[in-house]
């Protein structure tokens, strides 16, 4: 048995759907719901959908930090809520899924953007003394994504989903050395819903403005949070790539974006394993959309990204992975970056 949302809503007009999605799939029947909004698009639907949903209370999220989400929580238990409905990009989705956890209510996500596999995912990823930290949390009980909305997003936003998706390949392949190297056990279904969603989205030649690329990266996104909650844990989509990209959040944040670092830590993840196959695929879809393939077209020098991949084992101790296979020193890690670097900019 697993667990998955009770509804899954692709497409363009979702939104106007909610009230009764959440009447017909009885999570709320009669709208009592708490609505999470940030300051970017959520507040806008909130008000589209006041009409529907007349016993709302509309709350507002300012940042993704485990702070609001405990102020939201409490928020949540002075109140008589049926469910809670976060409306915006991953830092409120994180931090109503984290409140809904503490308060023990369901939760709706409702998503304007696909930065990133997080809208159903049971993990939040959110701030906690100026580091990113990430925190199991329950999946939410419905998902909503809206491709009107997503399509008025930040082009960034869009290219940083290819590039969360597209690096679960990786995340898969690191997954499956953990299981010949210390006996791992890699669950099968996780694997497939991952590999499934990023091979649906790495080959095509359609682009971030068209419908069937948006449908196919938004069921990329959807079936890595699905991959994370059979797995129960964020494995199969988490692997050296996810490592080096926290510690590029550590060590430089604000460089780029997070799945702008997923993409490019798959890339150098692809040619430490030698996998020219996937390094040819990958770094094509990366090239196509126009994502970072170099530590250069990320901000970063060789110098700090290298800093970077030898810190990354420390961002994740439990995980295995072609880092901590490899085990390289500081030199052997820069001479292999020169080597990437090189080797892509041929």
């Amino acid at each position: 048995m697993i667990g998955t949302p009770l509804a899954i809503d692709i497409g363009p007009g979702a939104i106007a759907a909610l009230a009764p999605l959440l009447a017909d799939r009885r999570i709320s029947s009669g709208g009592h719901v708490a609505v999470a909004v940030g300051p970017g698009q959520g507040g806008e639907i909130a008000e589209v959908l006041r009409p529907q949903l007349e016993n709302a209370d509309i709350l507002r999220v300012d940042d993704g930090s485990v702070e609001a989400a405990i102020a939201l929580a409490r928020r949540l238990r002075s109140g008589f809520y049926d469910a809670i409905v976060g409306i915006g990009g991953g830092k409120v989705l994180d931090v109503a899924k984290y409140a809904a956890s503490l308060s023990g209510l369901p939760m709706v996500a409702v998503a304007t953007s696909l930065a990133h596999d997080g809208l159903a995912s049971p993990v939040a990823s959110l701030t906690e003394g100026g580091r990113k930290m990430s925190f199991g949390v329950q999946m939410p009980i419905a998902v909503v994504v809206d491709l009107d909305y997503v399509r008025r997003s930040a082009p960034e936003m869009r290219r940083s989903g290819i590039g969360d998706a597209v690096s679960n390949l990786s995340a898969i392949a690191d997954w499956e050395l953990a299981g010949r190297e210390r006996g791992e056990h890699v669950d099968g279904l996780a694997v497939t819903f991952a590999r499934t969603g990023a091979m649906g989205v790495i080959d095509r030649t359609d682009t971030i403005d068209d419908d069937a690329f948006l449908y196919a990266l938004a069921d990329a996104l959807v079936l890595g949070g699905l991959a994370m909650a059979v797995a129960g844990s964020s494995r199969p989509c988490s692997g050296a790539d996810h490592e080096i990209l926290h510690a590029i959040d550590h060590l430089y944040p604000g460089t780029a974006s997070h799945g702008e670092l997923a993409g490019l830590g798959a890339l150098f993840a692809c040619h430490l394993r030698g996998d020219e196959e996937l390094s040819a695929h990958l770094g094509a879809c990366l090239a196509r959309h126009g994502l970072p393939r170099v530590p250069e077209e990320a901000g970063l020098t060789r110098d700090q990204f290298a800093e970077a991949v030898a810190h990354a084992p420390a961002t994740r101790p439990d995980r295995y992975t072609i880092l901590e296979h490899l085990a390289l020193s500081a030199e052997e890690v820069r001479a292999r970056v020169d080597a990437f670097a090189d080797a892509v900019d041929r």
